[in-house]
This record gives structure tokens, C-alpha cells and sequence, in this order.
């Protein structure tokens, strides 16, 4: 074989693609069964912020109920903990699999347009779904300092659910409110667009029924949306 022959074939080898270690389906995976476990607690997390609404003892006892749930099978606070470490699992798999998915995807795009930037197409929520992930990141921080350790709330105090939430959302610190609110439209959009996407990696959506599941999605986003950002309204404006 000639130097030529050998260096042509050296070269078809160098530009064979490497395959990815993980697949991207089971990425997708990942990212749609993390999502089912942070959407479920969402879900009950806002139904649990909404007994506001039905006076301080509600709140207060629902607070202190979360953990004595499964006493004396558990102890004080253990279902609790174990909904917390499920809770970081699927938040570390779910951060994991949508970042190396978006980097395949980036890595994918041969020809940048004018300006040196990707068109995306798609819908807006799939176009931020990015930065509302990040925006929902550092909201969870903040979130946490503020009314589970109460580093960050005003009043602080340990099971005092109504006066920590009270006490937050004061007209005075409508900046607090306006994070709030912002942060969970964030979470509608990616809410609506994980859905969507959840349903499809999973082999449950078809061309027949997309539009079904689209409306349902934004319906589901919209109705999580609204229960959040009550509370802190709610609480701003002198409702409860």
C-alpha cells in the first residue's frame, strides 16, 4: 500500500465521529423521569403554600405535620430528609442530562448565522428554557435561605410558616415579591415545555394528539403559575 493510500485512510479514521459515552436517548431519559419527580413535588409543595389562605393554624400545622409524617415507622423529620435527597438526586440527574444534551446539540450545529449566533427555532418557552432553568437555580438558593433555614427572612423562626411568609412579602419589600413572581412565570415556561417534551421522550405523544398535550401542558403551567405567585400577591396587597 502506498504513503497516499495509507494517509487517506489514516485520515477517514481521524474524522470518524467518536460515539458519545452515554446515549442521548437515555439522557432524555433521565432529564423526562427527574422531571416527573421535581414536577410532582411542585405541584404539592404549591398546594401546600395555598392553606394561607385558610388562616395561620393551617399553614402552621400543615408545616409541622410534614414532619411527623410516617411517626414512629420514621423519626422526627426522617420522611422528610428522604424527600429532600430524592428531591437533590433528580435536580443533580435533571441539571446533568439537559446540560450535556444542550452541548451535544450546540456541537451539533455546522453554520452559524449573521452575527455569529444560532437560529433556534421553536416555541418561546423552548427558547429560554435554558435561562429559566438557571433563573429557577438560583431562585431554589434563594428560596431556601429564605423560609426553609430562614437566614434570609425577616422573621425567621422555625415552623412559623404564616409569620416567615408574613413577614417576606411586605408591601415595603416588594422587590422580594417581584423575584418571587418573576422566578415562577420562569417555572410556568419550563414547566409547559417540559411537559410537552417529558410526554414525547417517553413514546406518548403522536401527530394526532401534539395539540392536545400542548394545551394541556399550558393549562397545567398556567394554573401551577398562578397558585404560587397568589401567596406572595396575596400577602403584598393585604389578602391574608
Amino acid at each position: 500500500m502506498s504513503e497516499k493510500s495509507r494517509a487517506g485512510g489514516a485520515a477517514k479514521t481521524a474524522a470518524k465521529p467518536r460515539r458519545p459515552r452515554t446515549p442521548s436517548a437515555f439522557l432524555k431519559l433521565v432529564m423526562a423521569v427527574s422531571g416527573v419527580f421535581l414536577l410532582l413535588y411542585v405541584v404539592l409543595h404549591m398546594i401546600g403554600n395555598l392553606k394561607i389562605f385558610f388562616g395561620s393554624e393551617s399553614i402552621d400545622h400543615y408545616a409541622a405535620w410534614l414532619r411527623t409524617i410516617l411517626e414512629p415507622a420514621l423519626p422526627y423529620g426522617g420522611m422528610l430528609w428522604i424527600v429532600r435527597v430524592v428531591l437533590l438526586v433528580s435536580v443533580i440527574a435533571h441539571i446533568w442530562s439537559a446540560t450535556v444534551l444542550a452541548l451535544r446539540a450546540k456541537r451539533a450545529r455546522p453554520i452559524k448565522y449573521a452575527g455569529g449566533s444560532y437560529k433556534v427555532k421553536g416555541s418561546y418557552a423552548a427558547r429560554t428554557m435554558r435561562w429559566g432553568g438557571v433563573i429557577i437555580v438560583l431562585f431554589v438558593i434563594y428560596h431556601l435561605l429564605d423560609l426553609t433555614a430562614g437566614t434570609l427572612n425577616p422573621n425567621g423562626v422555625h415552623l412559623q410558616a404564616y409569620d416567615n411568609l408574613a413577614a417576606d412579602f411586605t408591601l415595603h419589600r416588594w422587590y422580594v415579591t417581584l423575584f418571587y413572581v418573576l422566578s415562577v412565570v420562569a417555572l410556568g415556561f419550563h414547566v409547559q415545555h417540559g411537559i410537552f417534551s417529558g410526554i414525547q421522550t417517553l413514546g406518548w405523544s403522536s401527530n394526532s394528539r401534539e395539540r392536545t398535550i400542548k394545551t394541556v401542558a399550558t393549562v397545567f403551567a398556567v394554573v401551577l403559575t398562578l397558585g404560587f405567585v397568589s401567596v406572595p400577591l396575596a400577602v403584598t396587597f393585604g389578602v391574608v
